[in-house]
């Protein structure tokens, strides 16, 4: 039997990039937050995300999770060390009692974590994989 490519067998492809893809080292799991976050009683604690637009916009967005403010920053793209440098700028100008935890999606934007955490003082939690 032989395919139209006149291939004998079916070659898998792509599955090593689907492996690797949404993976990033050392991710502290939005499980293992304290449990002051889930109540929404402490201020500090944001949510983030980074919102894609056409022809090369991207806009990160920040919630705080008590009183619902909301941050837009532009970042020049959507590269990991852009946006962590980016991200890191901004948070710095916020008070210290604001800047205790960031709760992001898996995205590869947030790759650079570490240094966000380092230049900040902020803990970053991601969102458990393939949940919204």
């Amino acid at each position: 039997m032989h395919l139209r490519s006149k291939r004998k067998y079916r070659r898998p492809r792509g599955a090593a990039k689907e492996a690797q893809q949404g993976q990033i080292k050392d991710a502290v799991s939005i499980r293992e937050r304290p449990a002051e976050m889930k109540e929404r009683a402490v201020p500090g604690h944001w949510e983030g995300d980074l919102l894609l637009g056409t022809i090369d916009s991207q806009v990160a967005t920040l919630v705080e999770r008590t009183s619902r403010f909301l941050m837009l920053i532009r970042t020049e793209s959507k590269q990991a060390a852009v946006v962590s440098q980016t991200l890191a700028q901004r948070v710095t100008t916020l008070p210290e009692q604001l800047r205790k935890s960031l709760t992001w999606d898996r995205g590869s934007e947030l790759a650079d974590h570490k240094k966000i955490t380092v230049a900040t003082g902020v803990k970053i939690y991601f969102f458990d994989p393939r949940s919204p």
